[in-house]
Protein backbone atom coordinates (compact mmCIF):
# COMPACT_ATOMS: atom_id res chain seq x y z
CA UNK A 1 0.00 0.00 0.00
CA UNK A 2 1.16 3.53 -0.74
CA UNK A 3 2.99 5.61 1.86
CA UNK A 4 3.38 9.39 1.80
CA UNK A 5 5.98 11.05 4.04
CA UNK A 6 6.04 14.80 4.59
CA UNK A 7 8.92 16.38 6.47
CA UNK A 8 12.42 17.77 6.18
CA UNK A 9 15.22 16.81 3.82
CA UNK A 10 18.27 18.61 5.10
CA UNK A 11 21.97 18.98 5.69
CA UNK A 12 23.43 17.88 9.02
CA UNK A 13 26.90 18.43 10.45
CA UNK A 14 27.56 16.09 13.36
CA UNK A 15 30.10 15.58 16.11
CA UNK A 16 30.10 12.60 18.46
CA UNK A 17 32.79 11.09 20.70
CA UNK A 18 33.72 8.95 17.67
CA UNK A 19 34.37 11.71 15.16
CA UNK A 20 32.75 14.49 13.18
CA UNK A 21 31.31 15.11 9.73
CA UNK A 22 30.96 17.98 7.32
CA UNK A 23 27.57 18.48 5.67
CA UNK A 24 25.82 15.17 5.08
CA UNK A 25 22.27 14.25 4.09
CA UNK A 26 19.82 14.44 6.99
CA UNK A 27 16.29 15.47 7.88
CA UNK A 28 13.37 13.53 9.32
CA UNK A 29 11.80 12.65 5.97
CA UNK A 30 15.13 11.36 4.67
CA UNK A 31 15.48 8.83 7.47
CA UNK A 32 11.80 7.87 7.36
CA UNK A 33 11.66 7.23 3.61
CA UNK A 34 14.98 5.38 3.49
CA UNK A 35 13.86 3.10 6.32
CA UNK A 36 10.39 2.53 4.87
CA UNK A 37 11.89 1.72 1.46
CA UNK A 38 12.87 -1.74 2.69
CA UNK A 39 9.20 -2.62 3.19
CA UNK A 40 6.93 -0.72 0.79
CA UNK A 41 7.28 -0.22 -2.95
CA UNK A 42 5.09 2.91 -3.06
CA UNK A 43 7.16 5.35 -1.06
CA UNK A 44 6.36 9.01 -1.81
CA UNK A 45 8.07 12.10 -0.45
CA UNK A 46 6.98 15.72 -0.01
CA UNK A 47 9.73 18.07 1.17
CA UNK A 48 11.63 21.18 0.13
CA UNK A 49 15.34 21.85 -0.43
CA UNK A 50 17.38 24.71 -1.84
CA UNK A 51 19.37 24.70 -5.06
CA UNK A 52 22.48 23.93 -2.98
CA UNK A 53 21.22 20.39 -2.40
CA UNK A 54 23.28 18.07 -4.62
CA UNK A 55 21.70 15.78 -7.18
CA UNK A 56 23.68 12.78 -5.95
CA UNK A 57 21.86 12.97 -2.61
CA UNK A 58 18.51 13.00 -4.41
CA UNK A 59 19.77 10.04 -6.44
CA UNK A 60 20.38 8.13 -3.20
CA UNK A 61 16.68 8.47 -2.38
CA UNK A 62 15.64 7.55 -5.91
CA UNK A 63 17.98 4.57 -5.79
CA UNK A 64 16.01 3.24 -2.84
CA UNK A 65 12.78 3.59 -4.81
CA UNK A 66 11.63 6.83 -3.19
CA UNK A 67 9.36 8.86 -5.49
CA UNK A 68 10.77 12.40 -5.32
CA UNK A 69 8.13 14.05 -7.51
CA UNK A 70 7.05 15.98 -4.40
CA UNK A 71 10.56 17.20 -3.56
CA UNK A 72 10.50 20.92 -4.30
CA UNK A 73 13.83 22.54 -5.23
CA UNK A 74 13.77 26.28 -4.63
CA UNK A 75 16.13 28.25 -6.80
CA UNK A 76 18.23 30.89 -5.07
CA UNK A 77 17.52 29.50 -1.58
CA UNK A 78 19.42 27.28 0.82
CA UNK A 79 18.52 23.92 2.35
CA UNK A 80 17.62 23.52 6.01
CA UNK A 81 20.79 22.95 8.06
CA UNK A 82 21.34 21.58 11.57
CA UNK A 83 24.62 21.10 13.40
CA UNK A 84 24.93 19.28 16.70
CA UNK A 85 27.44 17.84 19.15
CA UNK A 86 26.72 14.75 21.26
CA UNK A 87 27.98 14.29 24.80
CA UNK A 88 29.85 11.17 25.90
CA UNK A 89 26.64 9.43 27.01
CA UNK A 90 25.28 9.80 23.42
CA UNK A 91 21.85 10.57 24.91
CA UNK A 92 22.30 14.30 25.24
CA UNK A 93 23.43 16.77 22.62
CA UNK A 94 23.97 20.46 22.07
CA UNK A 95 22.62 22.23 19.03
CA UNK A 96 25.48 24.24 17.55
CA UNK A 97 23.65 25.85 14.65
CA UNK A 98 20.19 25.85 13.06
CA UNK A 99 19.46 27.54 9.73
CA UNK A 100 15.79 27.12 8.76
CA UNK A 101 16.32 28.50 5.25
CA UNK A 102 13.66 26.93 2.95
CA UNK A 103 11.84 25.35 5.92
CA UNK A 104 11.00 28.80 7.31
CA UNK A 105 8.07 29.14 4.90
CA UNK A 106 7.54 25.50 3.87
CA UNK A 107 4.12 25.16 2.21
CA UNK A 108 3.80 21.51 1.19
CA UNK A 109 2.46 20.86 -2.30
CA UNK A 110 0.93 17.39 -2.67
CA UNK A 111 1.30 16.03 -6.23
CA UNK A 112 -1.95 14.69 -7.66
CA UNK A 113 -0.39 11.24 -7.96
CA UNK A 114 0.06 11.15 -4.15
CA UNK A 115 -3.53 12.16 -3.39
CA UNK A 116 -4.90 8.71 -2.65
CA UNK A 117 -2.11 7.56 -0.34
CA UNK A 118 -3.24 4.90 2.14
CA UNK A 119 -0.62 5.64 4.81
CA UNK A 120 0.58 9.13 5.80
CA UNK A 121 3.68 9.81 7.89
CA UNK A 122 3.95 13.38 9.18
CA UNK A 123 7.58 13.91 10.10
CA UNK A 124 8.58 16.39 12.78
CA UNK A 125 7.64 19.83 11.45
CA UNK A 126 5.40 22.68 12.62
CA UNK A 127 1.96 21.36 13.64
CA UNK A 128 0.24 23.90 11.38
CA UNK A 129 2.09 22.39 8.40
CA UNK A 130 1.16 18.86 9.48
CA UNK A 131 -2.52 19.85 9.70
CA UNK A 132 -2.35 21.53 6.30
CA UNK A 133 -1.13 18.28 4.71
CA UNK A 134 -4.08 16.33 6.11
CA UNK A 135 -6.53 18.96 4.87
CA UNK A 136 -5.00 18.99 1.38
CA UNK A 137 -5.44 15.27 0.77
CA UNK A 138 -8.64 14.48 -1.19
CA UNK A 139 -9.25 11.31 0.85
CA UNK A 140 -8.35 10.42 4.41
CA UNK A 141 -5.58 7.80 4.51
CA UNK A 142 -6.13 4.45 6.18
CA UNK A 143 -3.61 5.47 8.86
CA UNK A 144 -2.07 8.82 9.78
CA UNK A 145 1.03 8.82 11.98
CA UNK A 146 2.53 11.97 13.49
CA UNK A 147 5.87 12.68 15.10
CA UNK A 148 6.38 15.79 17.21
CA UNK A 149 8.70 17.15 19.89
CA UNK A 150 8.86 19.38 22.95
CA UNK A 151 9.86 22.41 20.86
CA UNK A 152 6.36 22.54 19.33
CA UNK A 153 4.76 21.92 22.72
CA UNK A 154 6.53 25.04 23.95
CA UNK A 155 5.76 27.40 21.08
CA UNK A 156 2.73 25.99 19.18
CA UNK A 157 0.58 24.19 21.76
CA UNK A 158 -2.82 25.11 20.28
CA UNK A 159 -1.77 24.11 16.75
CA UNK A 160 -0.41 20.82 18.11
CA UNK A 161 -3.68 20.04 19.90
CA UNK A 162 -5.57 20.64 16.66
CA UNK A 163 -3.49 18.26 14.58
CA UNK A 164 -3.29 15.57 17.27
CA UNK A 165 -7.08 15.27 17.07
CA UNK A 166 -6.77 14.20 13.44
CA UNK A 167 -4.18 11.40 13.66
CA UNK A 168 -4.26 7.69 14.44
CA UNK A 169 -0.73 7.19 15.79
CA UNK A 170 1.43 9.62 17.75
CA UNK A 171 5.11 8.99 18.41
CA UNK A 172 7.04 10.95 21.06
CA UNK A 173 9.88 10.23 23.46
CA UNK A 174 9.32 9.68 27.18
CA UNK A 175 10.15 13.27 28.18
CA UNK A 176 7.77 14.63 25.54
CA UNK A 177 5.01 12.21 26.56
CA UNK A 178 5.23 13.51 30.13
CA UNK A 179 5.19 17.14 28.99
CA UNK A 180 2.28 16.59 26.61
CA UNK A 181 0.16 14.73 29.16
CA UNK A 182 1.19 16.28 32.47
CA UNK A 183 1.60 12.74 33.82
CA UNK A 184 4.83 11.18 35.09
CA UNK A 185 3.69 7.57 34.71
CA UNK A 186 4.06 6.63 31.04
CA UNK A 187 0.98 4.39 31.32
CA UNK A 188 -1.09 7.35 32.53
CA UNK A 189 0.61 9.60 29.97
CA UNK A 190 -0.38 7.30 27.11
CA UNK A 191 -3.97 7.12 28.34
CA UNK A 192 -4.15 10.90 28.57
CA UNK A 193 -2.70 11.35 25.08
CA UNK A 194 -5.12 8.77 23.69
CA UNK A 195 -7.98 10.90 25.03
CA UNK A 196 -6.67 13.74 22.83
CA UNK A 197 -7.36 11.79 19.63
CA UNK A 198 -4.76 9.17 18.63
CA UNK A 199 -5.84 5.54 18.98
CA UNK A 200 -2.21 4.45 19.27
CA UNK A 201 0.69 6.01 21.16
CA UNK A 202 4.33 5.02 20.75
CA UNK A 203 6.73 6.26 23.41
CA UNK A 204 10.38 6.05 22.39
CA UNK A 205 12.95 5.52 25.13
CA UNK A 206 16.13 5.65 23.05
CA UNK A 207 18.64 3.00 24.08
CA UNK A 208 16.01 1.60 26.46
CA UNK A 209 13.53 0.56 23.77
CA UNK A 210 9.98 1.63 22.93
CA UNK A 211 6.47 1.24 24.35
CA UNK A 212 3.35 0.67 22.24
CA UNK A 213 -0.07 1.55 23.66
CA UNK A 214 -3.14 0.54 21.66
CA UNK A 215 -6.71 -0.33 22.65
CA UNK A 216 -5.88 -0.91 26.30
CA UNK A 217 -2.94 -3.16 25.40
CA UNK A 218 0.75 -2.46 26.07
CA UNK A 219 3.80 -3.90 24.31
CA UNK A 220 7.45 -3.20 25.10
CA UNK A 221 10.23 -3.66 22.58
CA UNK A 222 13.80 -3.61 23.91
CA UNK A 223 16.62 -1.82 22.15
CA UNK A 224 19.31 -4.12 20.85
CA UNK A 225 22.57 -3.86 22.82
CA UNK A 226 25.23 -2.89 20.30
CA UNK A 227 29.00 -3.04 20.62
CA UNK A 228 29.41 0.32 18.90
CA UNK A 229 27.09 3.30 18.52
CA UNK A 230 28.57 6.01 16.32
CA UNK A 231 25.69 8.44 15.86
CA UNK A 232 22.11 8.40 17.23
CA UNK A 233 20.94 11.14 14.84
CA UNK A 234 17.79 10.08 12.99
CA UNK A 235 17.30 6.87 14.96
CA UNK A 236 13.79 7.89 16.03
CA UNK A 237 12.82 8.78 12.46
CA UNK A 238 14.33 5.54 11.17
CA UNK A 239 12.27 3.68 13.78
CA UNK A 240 9.10 5.46 12.62
CA UNK A 241 9.87 4.70 8.98
CA UNK A 242 10.40 1.03 9.69
CA UNK A 243 7.19 0.84 11.71
CA UNK A 244 4.89 2.56 9.22
CA UNK A 245 6.68 1.01 6.25
CA UNK A 246 6.03 -2.45 7.65
CA UNK A 247 2.36 -1.63 8.32
CA UNK A 248 2.01 -0.29 4.77
CA UNK A 249 3.55 -3.48 3.37
CA UNK A 250 1.02 -5.65 5.19
CA UNK A 251 -2.07 -3.42 5.37
CA UNK A 252 -2.77 -4.98 8.78
CA UNK A 253 -3.51 -2.50 11.60
CA UNK A 254 -4.14 -5.07 14.33
CA UNK A 255 -2.31 -4.80 17.65
CA UNK A 256 -0.43 -8.04 16.96
CA UNK A 257 0.87 -6.66 13.64
CA UNK A 258 1.75 -3.33 15.23
CA UNK A 259 3.92 -5.28 17.67
CA UNK A 260 5.78 -6.75 14.71
CA UNK A 261 6.04 -3.25 13.25
CA UNK A 262 7.64 -2.01 16.47
CA UNK A 263 10.28 -4.74 16.23
CA UNK A 264 11.02 -4.00 12.57
CA UNK A 265 11.24 -0.29 13.38
CA UNK A 266 13.60 -1.01 16.26
CA UNK A 267 15.74 -3.20 14.02
CA UNK A 268 16.04 -0.42 11.43
CA UNK A 269 16.98 2.10 14.14
CA UNK A 270 19.69 -0.25 15.37
CA UNK A 271 21.29 -0.12 11.92
CA UNK A 272 21.03 3.66 11.74
CA UNK A 273 23.22 4.30 14.79
CA UNK A 274 26.07 2.15 13.49
CA UNK A 275 27.39 4.85 11.12
CA UNK A 276 27.20 8.62 10.79
CA UNK A 277 23.99 10.08 9.41
CA UNK A 278 21.85 7.91 7.17
CA UNK A 279 24.75 6.08 5.52
CA UNK A 280 23.92 2.67 7.03
CA UNK A 281 20.45 2.82 5.46
CA UNK A 282 21.67 3.14 1.89
CA UNK A 283 22.48 -0.51 1.11
CA UNK A 284 21.02 -2.96 3.61
CA UNK A 285 20.04 -6.44 2.49
CA UNK A 286 16.93 -8.45 3.31
CA UNK A 287 19.12 -11.03 5.04
CA UNK A 288 20.70 -8.37 7.26
CA UNK A 289 17.28 -7.08 8.31
CA UNK A 290 15.89 -10.57 8.97
CA UNK A 291 18.96 -11.51 11.01
CA UNK A 292 18.65 -8.32 13.06
CA UNK A 293 14.94 -8.96 13.70
CA UNK A 294 15.80 -12.51 14.82
CA UNK A 295 18.19 -11.03 17.39
CA UNK A 296 15.35 -8.97 18.81
CA UNK A 297 13.22 -12.10 19.08
CA UNK A 298 16.05 -13.94 20.86
CA UNK A 299 16.59 -11.00 23.18
CA UNK A 300 13.09 -11.15 24.62
CA UNK A 301 12.00 -14.79 24.18
CA UNK A 302 11.86 -17.06 27.23
CA UNK A 303 10.02 -20.10 28.60
CA UNK A 304 8.42 -20.69 31.97
CA UNK A 305 8.70 -24.26 33.22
Amino acid sequence: MSLLTVGSVAFDALETPFGKTDKIIGGAATYITLSASYFTNENNLVAVVGDDFPQDMIDILKGRGVDTTGLEIRQGEKTFFWSGKYHNDMNTRDTIDVQLNVMENFDPVIPESYGNCEFLMLGNTAPAIQKKVIERLPNRPKLIMLDTMNFWMNIAWDDLMEVIKLVDVLTVNDEEARQLSGEYSLVKAAARITSMGPKTVIIKKGEHGALLFHGGHIFFAPALPLEEVFDPTGAGDTFAGGFIGYLASTGDLSFSNMKRGIIYGSAMASFCVEKFGAERLFNLTTDEINERVAKFVQLSAFEIQ
